[in-house]
């Protein structure tokens, strides 16, 4: 069984260090350990619907194939979640979703679904890939 990964990284070379010095580098982080990914219709359809929870380091992650406008609801799911689109491994869009009513939609090849509060130190722009 192979291990999977999802791994965040944020390019550190234009910010500011507290002292005022441009730091360089990326900064990598292990945004989940527990990876499921939703390969089928019926997979992706279902989602995270019917859960009563997901454990901290958890991730579902959604594939398809071209980038094209993908939806997300959170019908039958009792907890908030972090939602990131990505197209080619880079974050065009994330939200924090609501439970039983939230709703979002954005630009993805590949959409991801985190528990509330694991993608907080994301942001559009930064690198999200799933590493073996």
């Amino acid at each position: 069984m192979v291990s999977v990964r999802l791994v965040h990284r944020r390019d550190t070379s234009d910010e500011q260090t507290a002292a005022g010095a441009e730091s360089e580098g990326e900064i990598e982080t292990v945004l989940a350990g527990d990876v499921d990914v939703a390969r089928s219709t019926l997979e992706q359809a279902r989602g995270l619907m019917f859960r009563r929870s997901v454990s901290d380091g958890y991730a579902l992650v959604f594939p398809f194939g071209d980038a094209d406008t993908q939806w997300l609801h959170m019908l039958f799911v009792p907890f908030a979640i972090d939602a990131l689109w990505l197209v080619d491994g880079a974050v065009t869009k994330r939200k924090r979703l609501a439970p039983f009513v939230g709703l979002g939609r954005g630009r993805a090849d590949t959409v991801v679904e985190l528990p509330a509060g694991a993608a907080d130190e994301v942001a559009v722009g930064d690198e999200v890939q799933l590493v073996e």
